[in-house]
């Protein structure tokens, strides 16, 4: 099986840092980082091969929210069917109904602690892995 590909979107290099620690408990993970959403944007429309099985962005990053990164995603054909889960430290409620409106996927708040992050990717990479086992054992052919 090929492994899951997963495209993080984060401006604090710090979470980044931290998700590739994290991440790499996962060998079956294939972690692609940006630290704009413009960036993240570009290389989705314009790469040649695979795109993610799976988008993880934070909400607060310059120039490019994550909310308008997420808006732009689900309007472009050939994008919007990627799954797409706001990974951020906001738990405002406007924030979660905004990134619904908006189709995101699922929306999940950062753990400050580092084994329940821990908890939370593990549990992130199983669902993930398990939901595209599913959609491909119901695709024709």
């Amino acid at each position: 099986m090929t492994a899951l590909r997963v495209l993080l979107v984060d401006d604090n290099p710090a979470d980044l840092l931290l998700a590739q620690e994290v991440f790499q408990d996962h060998p079956d993970v294939q972690l692609v980082l940006f630290q704009r959403g413009a960036e993240a944007l570009d290389y989705l429309q314009h790469h040649e091969g695979r795109l993610p099985d799976v988008i993880l962005l934070d909400i607060s990053m310059p120039v490019m929210t994550g909310f308008e990164l997420l808006e732009k995603i689900k309007r472009d054909n050939v994008l919007l069917h990627i799954p797409v889960v706001m990974l951020t430290t906001s738990s405002h409620p406007g924030d979660v109904e905004q990134a619904y409106t908006l189709h995101a996927n699922s929306y999940l708040v950062k753990s400050e602690s580092f084994p329940e992050f821990m908890g939370q990717v593990d549990t992130f990479v199983n669902y993930w892995q398990q939901n595209r086992l599913m959609y491909r054992a119901h695709q024709p052919g």
